[in-house]
């Protein structure tokens, strides 16, 4: 779900080219059918494989884009690899890969829900990795994230924290998210390339290191059938969420800048939401609802003095 700072599509005399809130609203629109895919995939395409394949087909779909950018960045590439190989490890392989494993045991709704605190953990890597202290808003706005992340977790009964047994799914989603999070941060540390160059790289790079993985996933379960419904999946997240998501947020922060751009990320829960109650026949409960709006009101608060 993330992507580069600088801008990957140049500009157009189309009129949906120069539209950043309807760009930033498919972006949003991609990375929630992306959970909803995911959990349709569970139990048809194994989780490793899913992964591994998305970002594979995700790099030949860039490749010839990004191509001349790579080669023109390789020096300082390469000179950064450590940094860039992190980025890849980070935000491509773990991350994706953890989410479609943990779709197989939650449901989409949960990790839609869930993924609404990835702000406040981010600004957590922060503190510890860049030395940035919350502020009194921002304290305010952790504790309040972390009671609706309880209340999601613990289905709105907090009498029995003692003896809840968590959902596998939320859990493994849970330190997906940690991982995530740790990557926005790191990408602070990237190297000043071209973002197809990003892309192009952290794509390529990640899919290479999930190549063991997907080989060992391959013995272990059973073989994705090829039929018309995972092929379809496959499709979905390579073009959606991988590319076309990506350029369109990159565009959208062209036009008006990463912190305008930024509270779209809380736009992605809202239309998943509804997408998991369309097309996956979930049920919201009431917990739901309460857990989701502390964690909006814990974003609220931690956003607003810094925004100041």
């Amino acid at each position: 779900m993330s992507a580069s700072e600088s801008a990957t599509t140049p500009a157009s005399s189309s009129w949906i080219a120069n539209q950043p809130y309807l760009l930033l609203c498919i972006t949003a629109i991609c990375w929630a059918g992306n959970a909803i895919v995911g959990r349709l995939a569970a139990g048809h395409i194994p989780p490793v494989t899913l992964s591994f394949l998305r970002w594979t087909a995700a790099f030949l779909i860039i490749l010839p884009f990004a191509w001349k950018h790579l080669a023109r960045d390789w020096g300082v590439i390469r000179k950064n690899l450590g940094v860039m190989i992190m980025l890849s490890v980070t935000g491509i392989s773990a991350f994706n890969t953890l989410q479609y494993w943990a779709l197989e045991h939650t449901q989409a709704l949960n990790t839609l829900l869930l993924q609404s605190a990835a702000p406040l953990v981010v600004a957590v890597w922060s503190l510890i990795l860049l030395g940035v202290r919350l502020t009194v808003a921002q304290a305010l706005g952790v504790l309040l994230s972390l009671c609706g992340v309880l209340v999601i977790l613990l289905h709105g009964d907090l009498t029995t924290l003692s003896k809840i047994e968590f959902n596998k799914g939320d859990l493994i989603f849970i330190v997906a998210l940690v991982i995530f999070a740790l990557y926005s941060v790191l990408t602070l540390k990237r190297p000043k390339i071209h973002g197809l160059s990003v892309a192009g790289f952290t794509f390529g790079c990640g899919a290479l290191m999930l190549m063991p993985f997907f080989i060992w996933e391959l013995t272990t379960r059973p073989i994705m059938e090829i039929n018309t419904a995972n092929l379809l999946s496959l499709f979905y997240v390579a073009v959606f969420p991988s590319t076309l998501a990506y350029l369109c947020f990159n565009r959208g922060i062209q036009l008006i800048g990463a912190n305008r751009a930024a509270p779209f990320f809380h736009v992605v829960p809202v239309f998943g939401t509804v997408m998991s109650i369309v097309f996956l026949g979930e049920h919201p409960q009431a917990f739901h609802f309460i857990g989701f709006g502390l964690v909006l009101a814990g974003v609220f608060a931690a956003s607003r003095k810094q925004a100041a």
